[in-house]
């Protein structure tokens, strides 16, 4: 597990947190759906970055 990885999950939850505050909200849909892409990027690109897979 390297450190960029850790930084792209802990960002990754911190942005779903966002999506979840955003929603609660009531703000826009598109805001809200713009979050949870970033959100599932970031946590994507940090999963795939873990060594596990080799």
């Amino acid at each position: 597990m390297t450190g960029l990885s850790t930084v792209l999950i802990v960002v990754g939850l911190f942005l779903l947190g966002g999506v979840y505050s955003f929603a609660k909200q009531g703000l826009p849909k598109g805001v809200v759906v713009l979050l949870a892409i970033g959100a599932g990027m970031a946590l994507t690109a940090g999963v795939l970055r873990l060594d596990v897979w080799s």
